[in-house]
């Protein structure tokens, strides 16, 4: 007989059991009735199956690659009730007792990890029992995959157990054709949308028919489906390959797994009885004949298992005690920090050196002054040598207090980043439970976060203490582990050069702020309210009645009930009135630019002249956006509080919100230099194109260039618009644009784009070759580089699912472009802002927008400014093509642009 494995969809299991089984508590009031639903579920098969391997999958918190494809996914879910939060830690416990392996993988869920494990099973000739709650796993039953699907209600579970004949003789579809079926019909537990108004039955009759989403729209009208069922699935089109991506299961997950890590073990039965009996769970004991007599005689005292209890903790309780503190960390030369801080305010510090560690409140026995008195002074010193965790926080928080931070020598949040830049995360807590020893207390457990935020003053001493002085302990060895992936990578010179001293820059700016003009917002938001009003009262004019236009429901209602407007696309709700249907019916009638127009306004209104007006601060009079180095994975700086990323520009009332950003005072204007076609001078540097090379080298309108060696015209005859085409091929290459995304920016047909696609790269030899070698590379080793070596990992590359497999491959082909364009801003950032504070200059730099750095210049330094400004840009990497700044200077924003 085959070898059979069980694995357990351990998320979807506990779910049902939580909600199926009435609530019981153990003796502490801890709520059990989640794991023991799942133990009678799980005990249940392995008695029934009697598997040779067991493993139980669960998902991991955070977003995964379907995040990715569509932001949606799942955004209608709830967060898991407190009542079986709190119950996971016990099923883990129970699990590790029995020996059982538990898989999950940041950026998969649960299902990819079953799938991929049965895939494994097939291949080996191994059975394999998948025991879920979830009805998206019967795409992977086969002759040798059989899916146990539960339910549980009222304490009794029922199964229905599938293979591949039983899914197609009980929906009429193979379990690969219940994949096409979801794509229809959208799952609204998941989020996934589906085509509007198509259900179970209708999906389940059209795949039966056409046996797949691709074959059913090559000939849509052959379908069966008339009239309004028709325009569905014409409107749907886009929606339902979306679908069929999120739908799929990942069956390439690079999970570490063997047969030998998940072969079934015997119970630890000491433990287990332990575990059992704390929760209550008598009929489970005798179910698996676990006595008090197996449990082992308490054993001697062990040394501390936990690296960081064989230290020493002190708290400090007086100025003395505190200057002796400060003293040894001046001898020491160099220390290990971290600040608290609460409302703004210093909370306490911790810092540790040569082994030990101190922890010091700020309340009633050591005041914020007297600290800052006696540490202030260390964390002043350039020649003591600072490490802490996102340390930006802790320039910008003593720069409040007078004390200007010096000496950062490592900040173990910024050099996770680099090694890890698509975690979702990067707390201490998180980063030190990857070395082996370690296991710090979660800092949002402890002290809270958001509105439930305590201050660690406040707490427990002896918590506190123990909690701060071990974080700041675990940053020694979790800085040796850091530095030797550094430069096991050869990426030393990313992370000293370029992102640590980022860490200042990011802080002097957040410090500077950018001043804004008050008085003009105030006017410019009257007058959006006054061109709203006006708007408002048009459409109410058209319609015939007064109505909420913001309403989904009577906005849909007023166009499509009283005005009669085809119906482009309904929801459960509903008429959808959403941005793509405006667009759709542009041209249908004259209230669609009304209403497009009035959403733009509203937009602005309330996200900039009412938004900006609302972070202004009113000590300074200026806004201090908060600038994101961990962020983003492709390296680019994001900021919030505002996003002065996002300052819209396409539109001239967006436009001009840049006015209100201004000089602080009439003796400073703005100076801003901004890259040109610095990503096109990148693909042209990486590629090695000698015909991109001879454009730019020349100084000619490379856009131009394009469209005339593209379409064989001479370049006098190129048109405006054969160069906006021209230039769309340009940047869409440096993005993996397709066809279609091009026929649709450009208003052309899918075939005409593919010719213009193919001509270009028939030209650009080059750049096809580029693309080809850095999909093979990335294939190859799973990531690709920036010009500074930073690195992003891109898994989707192994994917089975092609959509997927091409997503991975447009991310490899754009990051070594847009990522060596950050890393370049950024070194521009990093020797600009050196030189201005060296130099003396009253000019800071201030503000970052993509490829745009604006200083806030003194006049009288305004010609020296500039000239260092573009010099430090256009020097700031050396490139086989030149790197041009283009500065222009004014009293506003809006003046430099």
């Amino acid at each position: 007989m085959p070898e059979k494995l069980m694995i357990v969809d351990g998320n979807s299991i506990v779910n049902r059991a939580f909600y199926g089984i009435r609530m019981l508590t153990n003796k502490d009031n801890v709520p059990t009735n989640a794991v023991y639903g799942f133990l009678n579920i799980f005990l249940k098969y392995i008695d029934e199956l009697a598997p040779d391997y067991v493993c139980v999958a669960f998902d991991l918190a955070g977003p995964t690659f379907r995040h990715k494809q569509f932001e949606q996914y799942k955004a209608h879910r709830k967060g898991m009730p407190d009542e079986l939060a709190v119950q996971m830690p016990l099923l883990f416990g129970v699990l590790s007792a029995m020996n059982v392996a538990m898989l999950q993988l940041e950026g998969y869920e649960a299902d990819d990890i079953i799938g991929t494990v049965a895939g494994l099973c097939e291949q080996a000739g191994t059975q394999c029992a998948i025991i879920t709650g979830d009805k998206d796993d019967l795409q992977l039953a086969s002759e040798s995959t059989r899916i146990y699907l539960t339910t549980t209600s009222r304490g009794l579970t029922q199964t229905d157990i599938y293979d591949a004949t039983a899914v197609e003789a009980k929906y009429g579809v193979t379990p690969a054709q219940f994949i096409d079926v979801k794509a229809l019909m959208g799952d609204s537990s998941d989020n996934i949308p589906g085509v509007a108004g198509i259900g179970e039955k209708t999906a389940l009759a059209l795949i039966a028919q056409s046996k797949s989403i691709e074959a059913l729209y090559e000939n849509l009208n052959a379908c069966g489906a008339k009239g309004a069922a028709l325009k569905k699935l014409e409107d749907g089109r886009e929606m339902a390959f979306l679908s069929k991506q999120l739908a799929t299961i990942d069956r390439n997950v690079p999970i570490d797994f063997t047969f030998d890590s998940v072969r079934r073990r015997d119970y630890n039965a000491s433990q287990l009885y332990g575990v059992l009996s704390e929760l209550g769970f008598k009929s489970i004991l005798q179910r698996l004949s676990l006595t008090q007599d197996q449990l082992e005689p308490a054993a001697p005292a062990q040394p501390c298992t936990d690296m960081l209890d064989a230290k020493a903790y002190a708290l400090v309780q007086n100025a003395e005690e505190l200057s002796a503190l400060a003293e040894r960390l001046r001898a020491a030369g160099a220390f290990f920090y971290r600040i608290y801080s609460y409302g703004g305010q210093l909370a306490g510090v911790s810092a540790s050196a040569g082994g030990s560690a101190a922890f010091v409140p700020a309340g009633l026995a050591l005041c914020q002054q007297t600290i800052l008195e006696i540490l202030g002074p260390l964390f002043a010193d350039k020649n003591i040598k600072k490490t802490g965790h996102a340390c930006k926080d802790d320039v910008v928080l003593l720069n409040g207090y007078g004390i200007r931070f010096e000496g950062l020598a490592f900040d173990t949040a910024i050099g996770a980043y680099i090694l890890e830049p698509s975690r979702t995360g990067y707390a201490l807590c998180e980063l030190a439970s990857l070395m082996p020893g370690i296991a710090l207390d979660d800092g949002a457990q402890l002290l809270g976060r958001g509105a439930k935020l305590v201050s660690i003053a406040d707490i427990d001493a002896q918590t506190a203490t123990r909690f701060a002085c071990r974080e700041a302990l675990c940053l020694e060895p979790l800085k040796e582990t850091i530095e030797k992936a550094l430069k096991d990578n050869e990426q030393e010179y990313l992370y000293y050069e370029v992102e640590l001293p980022l860490v200042t820059v990011l802080a002097d700016m957040q410090i500077a702020g950018i001043a804004v003009d008050r008085e003009s917002l105030t006017v410019f938001g009257a007058k959006l309210s006054a061109r709203i009003d006006a708007l408002s009262a048009q459409v109410y004019e058209m319609v015939g009645y007064t109505f909420n236009i913001n309403s989904t429901k009577q906005l849909g209602e007023a166009l499509f009930g009283k005005l009669g407007l085809p119906v482009v696309k309904k929801t459960k709700t509903g008429y959808s009135t959403d941005s793509e249907v405006l667009e759709k019916l542009k041209g249908k009638h004259s209230v669609i630019d009304l209403l497009s127009e009035y959403r733009l306004v509203s937009k602005i209104k309330s996200t900039y002249a009412d938004g900006l007006l609302a972070v202004i601060n009113p000590a300074t009079g200026r806004i201090h956006s908060s600038f994101n180095q961990t962020v983003t994975v492709t390296g680019r700086i994001s900021s919030t509080e505002p996003n002065m990323q996002n300052i819209p520009v396409r539109h001239e009332l967006g436009r001009e919100i840049r006015r209100m950003f201004v000089a602080g005072t009439d003796d400073y204007c703005l100076a801003d230099a901004d890259y040109s076609q610095i990503e096109l001078r990148l693909l042209a540097h990486i590629s090695g194109d000698a015909a991109m090379h001879r454009a730019f080298l020349d100084n000619d309108d490379v856009h131009a260039i394009t469209a005339s060696q593209v379409l064989h015209i001479p370049l006098k005859d190129v048109t405006p618009r054969q160069r906006n085409a021209a230039k769309a091929v340009n940047f869409g290459i440096v993005y993996g644009i397709g066809e279609f995304s091009l026929s649709q920016d450009l208003g052309i047909s899918v075939s005409e784009a593919r010719r213009y696609i193919d001509s270009y790269l028939g030209h650009y030899s080059g750049v096809r070759e580029y693309m080809d070698a850095i999909k093979r590379q990335a294939k190859e080793s799973g990531y690709v580089t920036t010009i500074l070596g930073r690195r992003r990992y891109i898994p989707e590359l192994s994917s089975s699912n092609h959509n997927l497999r091409a997503f991975g491959e447009r991310v490899a082909l754009n990051t070594p472009i847009q990522g060596s364009s950050a890393d370049i801003i950024k070194l521009a950032m990093v020797r600009v802002h050196r030189r201005l504070s060296e130099g003396g200059y009253r000019s800071r730099l201030i503000l970052q927008v993509h490829d745009e750095l604006i200083v806030e210049a003194h006049k009288d330094e305004l010609d020296e400014v500039c000239a260092l400004l573009k010099d430090e840009m256009e020097h700031a990497m050396e490139l086989s093509i030149p790197l041009v700044a283009e500065l222009k200077w004014g009293r506003s924003w809006y003046e430099t642009k």
